[in-house]
């Protein structure tokens, strides 16, 4: 993993672009992070006590999750109970093009920032909205962290073997899901107001972007009537799809998903025969007859350690990869050649491990700009910004309406 610096003066393609992010924890965070990646000036609005909430998920007491997702950020540390912070946010905003938050709904009008309000002084303002289930519906109301929303989204139901509970991700999938969808979105509306348009809100809950993930499950089952069992690491489209352990017990993931590469597995697997069997020759036949399908494939890989098998599967170009643990992705030879993750300077740990912009541009790449601010880092800066001399800022400091 190559040891990157930060630079402080790299321009991407939304430079110019101003957010204001008032979200918390993880989906907001990524919305903002995307842009931020490439060029946008996200000033993170944080209380002045606590900061936010994902400051305080810690591994062996550090900040990591905080580390990753706020870097290329700005912190703003003020009071939202405070008439006078409200006031100054409001004043943030006008001089904004996006707004970031994940109360629930309500929440926002309640404070005198409904999107109609905000749009009369910046009516070109796009305001996305993170909920857990949308801003109207029955479930409005209801809170909704990515767990509730990865179990009632079918997607645990999925997740897992047949013989036991369904299986929730370990890690904020669902968010991340939003996240990428709400980034995506406000490029779109951007884009509108670009071409003379208006600023609008984006109603982004985790529950629509995670069911959309899922693919055709809908439609699947309209067809067939079927609820189809968990069925661990098989699929119930294509076979073989499985995992498979090797003789030094490690794990090899496999998806022949088209007819040549199923066939060409087999050959390589000393089951030729296989394919012109009718339990066997089509996809749908070795889908009915995955577990008989799978067998010489597993007992092949039994009998060899994971290098001789990806040896030969690389030489044989069959679809396949090693199960990774996180140290040994770390220092596969592709993940550093391309500096998928990198280290970049810390204050706190002399270097942070994290995944590098995603995705690659040639001609006008995202950066990584500066590391995750502290707790009110810019809060002066963004004061003055907004016209507060310096009496008003050390006024503000001392009442703990804002902090930095």
């Amino acid at each position: 993993m190559h040891r990157i610096a930060f630079s402080p003066q790299a321009t991407a393609p939304l430079d110019g672009l101003r957010v204001v992010d008032m979200s918390r924890l993880v989906a907001g965070n990524m919305v903002s992070l995307q842009l931020a990646d490439h060029g946008a000036e996200v000033i993170k609005i944080e209380d002045p006590a606590k900061g936010d909430p994902l400051r305080a998920w810690r591994v062996e007491g550090h900040s990591v999750h905080w580390k990753v997702y706020a870097r290329n950020k700005k912190s703003f540390a003020v009071s939202l109970r405070d008439d006078e912070g409200l006031a100054l946010l409001a004043e943030l905003i006008a001089t904004s093009d996006v707004l970031v938050e994940n109360f629930r709904p309500g929440t926002l009008e309640a404070m005198g920032l409904a999107p109609a309000v905000l749009w009369k002084r910046n009516p070109g303002l796009v305001v996305v909205r993170i909920s857990g289930f949308g801003q109207d519906g029955p479930y409005a109301a209801r809170p909704g962290f990515g767990s509730l929303i990865e179990g009632m989204s079918g997607f645990a139901a999925m997740n897992g073997f047949a013989d036991r509970e369904p299986v929730l991700p370990p890690l904020a999938l669902a968010d991340m899901v939003a996240g990428l969808y709400g980034a995506f979105a406000v490029m779109i509306a951007r884009r509108e107001v670009e071409r003379g348009g208006a600023g609008q809100v984006i109603d982004l809950p985790l529950l629509d972007p995670m069911i959309s993930v899922l693919g055709p499950q809908a439609a699947s089952h309209q067809v067939s009537g079927r609820v189809p069992a968990r069925s661990g690491s098989r699929s119930g489209t294509t076979s073989p799809r499985n995992v498979f352990r090797t003789r030094d017990g490690r794990f090899v993931a496999i998806s022949a998903s088209i007819q040549t590469m199923a066939e060409r597995l087999l050959r390589v697997v000393g089951r030729a025969d296989m394919i012109t069997d009718p339990r066997f020759a089509t996809n749908t036949a070795r889908v009915a007859h995955a577990e008989e399908t799978e067998r010489p494939v597993a007992a092949f890989i039994a009998a060899r350690d994971l290098d001789e098998v990806m040896a030969i599967f690389e030489r044989e170009e069959i679809t396949a990869a090693p199960i990774y643990e996180i140290d040994q992705l770390i220092v596969d030879p592709h993940v550093v050649a391309r500096d998928v993750l990198v280290e970049v300077p810390d204050a706190e740990l002399g270097t942070v491990a994290m995944h590098n912009v995603v995705p690659r541009l040639s001609a006008t790449p995202g950066a990584l700009r500066s590391a995750a601010p502290e707790l009110g880092q810019h809060t002066r800066e963004i004061l003055a910004a907004l016209g507060c001399d310096a009496a008003r800022i050390e006024a503000l400091l001392a009442r703990k309406v804002v902090a930095g």
